[in-house]
């Protein structure tokens, strides 16, 4: 172990570290909380089965269905109509190897299910120190909390559920400073977009992110989930921001967050994980958070962005003038104005309540364009409720939206929730490549705000111009 100034992923990786890496093998790693669900967990329960092994701490691992859940309602007789047969098969197969193996599962009849990045936060079961995996490229979203997380692969996931340890090679650090105050209706997804934009998509590349600075202690914890949940897409290997009193005031309670005296010592332990004053980085970025403004992708990947205020750059390489082409996008005008088809509020970036708010704030006493479909998809059953409770179904529904059930839904589009080809789909999930949300269906990346804006213009639309027409007629 270190005895020099460490950060807060020296600090995580000296804790967990069950062997040292050598030039010529990987360290192994020790994992505290093992995420699952119905995709990339078959393969490792029948590995598991075909070797005649146990599952090493069944206790450390969480299951939750959402991927390829309907979020539409069950039929009359009660039962979920699934997409495809091999969508219901996959939920089967969990419920199975989970009531096999001894998994906390939280299935259909559960209060807590919901999508794995947004239900591992609502219980607790994320902890600040923690290494957490999942078979799930945008488990670094649980990095909001100062936890070392990442997605693995399907083999992984087997290791995992049979060792509680990973071959892991330690990352670098990349410390990226975000300092100042964001302007109105400028959001963390539009810091997130912003960053991408000005690293690339490999920008990251063998380096977990620290979020540091002002901006960032500004933001409540689900706008710090949204951050990290994005660092993957700048090729990073996990986001990472320090606990503060914040995280500790949003975990206290919950069901699976430490109680009494093993509350005060776990918060002891918390406040012990932010980096050392003195602490060096391999990387570093500054933000002037004055310069971010309201941000959308306009070509297929999520390095592609571009203010609403400014205009398409000009593709610089094959790839990007392919990726024009696909989103029928013009280089050296802006993507204000471009027609909408459909908007998806939800995914493991954007489906908490404070995102769901956002949205329903502009919607209300308003009616999207008539040449929009808009789907509301919670992240989760909590979700779902305090929603429900307050209200916002009722505004989504009004303004001509559709209220569905938990899950990933279009983010993916493996439920049936998908677009038709060609059409513009404006989503405030985290990836726009070709076809993610359908055949041949186009993606452009939003915060809530700006899809609220899109759904009610009917076309890409900036935020700003509904507050103002709000405040002309308060006036």
């Amino acid at each position: 172990m270190s005895t020099s100034a460490r950060t807060l992923l020296d600090k995580i990786w000296d804790a967990h570290q069950v062997q040292a890496e050598t030039e010529s093998m990987p360290g192994i790693l020790y994992v505290d909380l093992h995420l699952i669900h119905e995709v990339t967990s078959p393969q490792a329960f029948t590995e598991l089965r075909n070797r005649g092994l146990k599952l090493r701490h069944p206790e450390r691992v969480l299951a939750t269905l959402d991927h390829s859940t309907p979020t539409t309602a069950a039929d009359d007789l009660g039962q979920q109509v699934y997409f495809t047969a091999e969508a219901a098969e996959q939920v089967s197969q969990l419920e199975r190897n989970c009531m096999q193996f001894g998994v906390q599962l939280h299935g259909w009849s559960s209060e807590h299910r919901g999508i794995v990045h947004v239900m591992g936060p609502e219980l607790g079961a994320t902890q600040p120190g923690m290494t957490i995996v999942c078979g799930d490229s945008h488990t670094s979203t649980h990095g909001a909390f100062g936890a070392l997380a990442f997605g693995i692969g399907t083999t992984e996931v087997g290791h995992v559920m049979a060792t509680q340890c990973l071959w892991q090679r330690k990352p670098k650090n990349f410390a990226i400073h975000v300092n100042g105050k964001l302007s109105t209706g400028v959001s963390a997804k539009d810091l997130a977009l912003h960053i991408i934009g000005k690293l690339g998509v490999n920008g990251g590349t063998g380096h977990v992110f620290e979020y540091r600075g002002s901006t960032i202690s500004a933001l409540s914890m689900e706008e710090r989930m949204t951050l990290c949940n994005m660092s993957i897409e700048a090729g990073a290997r996990a986001g990472l921001i320090a606990p503060d009193e914040k995280t500790f005031a949003y975990l206290q309670g919950r069901p699976q967050a430490p109680k009494t005296d093993a509350w005060d010592k776990a918060v002891t332990y918390w406040k012990s994980l932010p980096s050392d004053a003195n602490a060096t980085y391999d990387r570093e970025l500054q933000v002037d958070a004055a310069e971010v403004r309201a941000t959308v992708s306009y070509g297929t990947h999520p390095g592609m962005v571009v203010a609403l205020n400014a205009s398409v750059p000009v593709a610089k390489d094959l790839q990007e003038r392919r990726a024009l082409e696909y989103m029928q996008v013009d280089a050296g005008k802006p993507m204000l104005g471009m027609q909408v088809d459909l908007v998806f509020l939800g995914s493991c970036t954007n489906s908490r309540i404070s995102d769901l708010r956002t949205a329903a704030d502009l919607l209300r006493d308003r009616k999207i364009a008539n040449n929009v479909r808009m789907l509301v998809v919670p992240g989760s059953h909590a979700v779902k409720r305090e929603a429900e409770r307050e209200g916002l179904d009722q505004v989504f529904e009004s303004a001509g939206a559709e209220w569905r059930e938990p899950g990933c839904s279009m983010c993916i589009a493996m439920n049936g929730d998908l677009a038709q080809p060609g059409q513009l789909v404006v989503s405030t999930s985290n990836r726009n490549f070709e076809g993610r949300q359908g055949p041949g269906v186009r993606t452009v990346l939003a915060s809530p705000l700006v899809a609220a804006a899109c759904a009610l213009a009917g076309r890409i639309a900036d935020p700003n111009d509904y507050a103002t027409s709000s405040a002309e007629e308060a006036a």
